[in-house]
């Protein structure tokens, strides 16, 4: 998969009127009440929320389909992990208005929903911990569904995306197939599954009679990415779509190249990536679930992803716990 995404988006409200509509799980119509010859009321306009240049619209129906705590407080909270180009980042170096994949697709499950998907920022090892703590009711952060996490939460799967390597321009280290870094440094993200792929690479330099990888493990992406930057490791491990985007953008697309595909990365396919909801909120992961699949039925969801040059990764079916492993 070679995605690529140059342009940060901006998640824009299309009316005021509709977005407090949105917020207070009602539809809006007019100010005064129109009443048809037959004496019944005349059915409110559903709330319209412009998300990436789509709009989406909200389904009372499946507003009521959250679970009444959610309905009450009008909105959802979402952890998640900045900055992660292109899945969750800043608009601009010093803003706090947030961008991104997961954003937008938060959004837009949100508009349709009729409740707001706020996001706030937490490390990435702490997201799964923070909501199990009751702090948060979900977590948005291109987190892998996988086995062991579905302990802590359950996921609405809603794209499938796979590993790959970030390397300086020119690959000057030659890292071409998956041995290549066998007795190099490479860096991760800490308590990603990019991090345990790593340590099961481990075994097959073994295998072979070759040097371990000497892994550099960091709190975020960004600090992984400096250490490539600086000389420290020969790549960094990531997941491809973001290893495309920052090699992409990057000083313009001069500083990084990708290296991608099984021969590079070994025997992993793509996985499931998925929204991981409270267990100990029910009824709320198939909300979700139900206003995904609508806004994957209706092309919206498809419209987001290709807005960011990705829609390779995009799935046909909003699955819970669909973990491969």
């Amino acid at each position: 998969m070679t995605s690529h995404s140059t342009a940060a988006t901006r998640v824009i409200t299309s009316l005021a009127l509709a977005t407090a509509c949105s917020l207070a799980l009602t539809a809006c119509g007019s100010s005064k009440a129109d009443t048809p010859a037959d004496g019944k009321a005349a059915a409110p306009a559903a709330a319209a929320t412009s998300i990436n240049g789509v709009t989406i619209s909200t389904d009372p129906k499946l507003t009521e389909r959250l679970p009444e705590a959610i309905k009450k407080a009008g909105k959802v909270r979402v952890a998640t992990d900045l900055p992660y180009p292109p899945f969750e980042m800043y608009i601009a170096e010093g803003s706090k208005e947030i961008t991104g994949i997961d954003y937008d697709l938060g959004q837009a499950i949100g508009a349709r929903l009729g409740v707001k998907f706020e996001f706030a920022s937490q490390k990435f090892d702490g997201l799964l911990p923070a909501v199990q703590a009751g702090k948060f009711d979900a977590v948005m952060s291109a987190m892998t569904d996988k086995k062991e996490r579905e302990q802590a939460v359950d996921f609405v799967d809603y794209i499938n995306a796979g590993p790959g390597w970030l390397v300086k321009k020119g690959n000057p280290d030659g890292i071409k197939v998956v041995t290549d870094v066998c007795g190099k440094s490479v860096s991760v993200q800490t308590g990603t599954n990019h991090q345990k792929i790593l340590e099961q690479r481990q075994e097959l330099c073994k295998q072979q009679g070759r040097p371990p990888i000497t892994v550099l493990a960091f709190p975020k992406d960004s600090e992984a990415q400096l250490a490539l930057r600086a000389g420290k490791v020969s790549a960094d491990f990531l997941d491809e779509v973001t290893a495309a985007y920052v090699a992409d953008t990057a000083d313009g697309g001069t500083t990084f190249e990708t290296v991608v595909g099984k021969e590079a990365v070994g025997p992993t396919s793509s996985s499931p990536i998925g929204i991981g909801v409270a267990k100990s909120v029910p009824g709320l992961k198939e909300a979700i679930q139900a206003a995904l699949q609508s806004l994957m039925d209706d092309g919206s969801y498809g419209k987001i992803l290709a807005g960011y040059h990705v829609s390779n990764i995009a799935i046909p079916k909003a699955t819970i716990n669909g973990a491969l492993d």
